[in-house]
């Protein structure tokens, strides 16, 4: 329930608490132990980047052992960069990296590769499949199944100075208390002016909703592939939209390719078993004729951390 979105009102934990048949006060009790126990890594608003202006794009690089630590350092240092894994693969460092336009994200990576000696790859997405799954923490045979046809809007949101002030705020972690937006009343904002422009900013497809963000490892997820395949360009929205609704892909996009990496269908996958994921590739590649493709098992996580916008 937390991942699916923190009601807005006065005290959220206490609606939730209904829903569960429960109190409060139990509810706020159970909260801080998911997160003491690191289930939960934070709450807060999950900001769509695209309704601010902002493209993103997934970066591909091989690393030699002898620099891995201090390249994978130099990029977590970068704010723009929101996730980097080690992969097992010739290609072993990914990482996603935000800016203001494609051209920022061009002299990014041509600073980093005059900096570092290596030569990054951008694979920015042409087509959004599937994105925003929550992890069913019931029973980690499958991931919650989502609309994945449901794209964050694109087009820019102009923000008043009010909103600026709760986005800002917003990307903290929250409190787990009664009332966790009342630290965002200050002069000129009353409690229901706060709950009024939250509303507002998810209206507008800004905000895309207040909620949990879950180590899907500690779910039982353990097993975590990116799958790259490639798919003829005439059957690319058909493939693609199949494969996104397999119940263990969290993220599905067509990406742009480069030289010597013909794939252009990406999914990320989830499970508690590598065999279940291998499960899932042979009947996908079997039913859409596909006969190339990677398998990238992630090795470690490097960085997961909200990008952090700033409007002052």
């Amino acid at each position: 329930m937390l991942q699916q979105g923190l009601p807005v009102c006065s005290r959220p934990f206490a609606d939730l608490a209904k829903s569960l048949n429960s109190g409060e006060k139990t509810v706020l009790q159970e909260v801080e132990e998911l997160k003491r126990a690191g289930v939960i890594r934070r709450i807060c608003a999950l900001i769509n980047y695209r309704a601010l202006g902002r493209t993103s794009t997934l970066v591909a690089a091989h690393i030699g052992q002898d620099n891995l630590q201090a390249v994978a350092e130099a990029v977590n240092s970068l704010e723009s960069v929101s996730h980097n894994y080690l992969r097992n693969h010739y290609y072993n460092l990914w990482f996603t990296l935000q800016a203001e336009s494609a051209e920022q994200i061009a002299i990014t990576l041509s600073s980093l590769s005059a900096r570092l000696g290596a030569e990054f790859h951008s694979l920015p997405v042409q087509r959004v499949f599937k994105l925003d799954v929550r992890f069913d923490a019931e029973g980690p045979e499958q991931l919650l199944l989502q609309d994945v046809e449901q794209v964050p809007k694109g087009e820019t949101i102009e923000l008043n100075e009010d909103q600026k002030l709760i986005l800002s705020k917003l990307q903290n972690d929250l409190n787990v208390i009664a009332k966790p937006f009342d630290f965002l009343i200050s002069r000129g904002l009353e409690a229901e002016d706060v709950l009024r422009i939250i509303t507002e900013l998810i209206d507008k497809g800004i905000i895309r909703r207040i909620a949990a963000v879950v180590d899907h490892r500690k779910l039982g997820f353990v097993a975590n592939v990116l799958f790259c395949s490639e798919v003829p360009q005439d059957r690319i929205v058909g493939t693609g939209n199949r494969l996104a609704r397999f119940g263990i892909v969290s993220h599905c996009y067509e990406r742009k390719t480069f030289e010597d990496w013909p794939y252009n269908l990406f999914a990320m996958m989830h499970s508690q078993s590598f065999g279940q994921i291998q499960r899932v590739i042979n009947k996908f590649v079997e039913a859409e004729k596909i006969d190339s493709f990677e398998l990238l098992p992630t090795a470690k996580e490097l960085k997961k951390q909200s990008v952090k916008y700033r409007f002052y």
